[in-house]
């Protein structure tokens, strides 16, 4: 288990006003609307989720990144779990060509919405119970997604991705290392459930025997 940074500089290239996210409005209620995963936290108003998750080419670099760190090969296949819609899986078609794409997403509305050319490998279903057999896929991946769901269910989707992973997994989750990061996460987040230090996210992986890599995002 490795900690690799393949998803910083996409983080870090938003730029955030944590004060206006808590001050503007009633965050509860935009929270409560965001956790519906419906139109609204993907296309709606800035203050539901993204305002707008359209396709931009960001992912690209992340993709080619990881087709070589894991090595992987033209045939061999991909899995995201909390795919949005299915940006990354196409960049992975992109990098290497023959690669074999799935995802997995809680929100009906991002798989209906997802990227035309990755849209039929793309379901609709949870983290917490993957609907593949074991050992099925090359690499697992999950960015920003599994510190959304409350502890059960966060435990059961580390043993489920480390069960339908035959080789290389890869989990990106939202952390903090500092007072002033662990506000700033509170006042940015809408759907995360799951606050945790590194230490607390190292932690728990062992405790579950996931066995793949990792990274944070930290919100400065």
């Amino acid at each position: 288990m490795a900690h690799i940074d393949f998803v910083g500089q996409v983080h870090r290239s938003t730029k955030r006003d944590y004060l206006a996210r808590v001050m503007e409005g009633d965050k509860a209620e935009y929270s409560q609307v965001a956790i519906q995963w419906g139109r609204e936290y993907w296309d709606g108003d800035r203050r539901y989720g993204y305002g707008g998750f359209r396709y931009d080419g960001r992912w690209r670099p992340v993709a080619e990144q990881m087709v070589k760190h894991y090595g992987l090969q033209s045939g061999d296949s991909v899995l995201d779990v909390g795919c949005g819609k299915g940006f990354l899986l196409y960049e992975f078609t992109q990098a290497l060509p023959g690669i074999r794409v799935a995802g997995i997403d809680i929100s009906a509305y991002a798989v209906e919405n997802g990227k035309e050319e990755v849209k039929p490998f793309l379901k609709v279903g949870t983290a917490a119970k993957l609907p593949f057999p074991d050992r099925s896929f090359d690499l697992v991946v999950s960015l920003t997604t599994l510190h959304n769901l409350y502890l059960p269910d966060l435990w059961s989707g580390l043993r489920e991705i480390e069960r339908v992973g035959k080789k290389s997994k890869y989990i990106e989750v939202e952390s903090y290392r500092s007072e002033r990061e662990k506000v700033n996460l509170l006042y940015w987040q809408l759907t995360c459930r799951a606050f945790h230090t590194p230490a607390e996210w190292e932690w728990l992986f062992r405790q579950v025997g996931y066995t793949g890599d990792h990274s944070f995002i930290f919100f400065e």
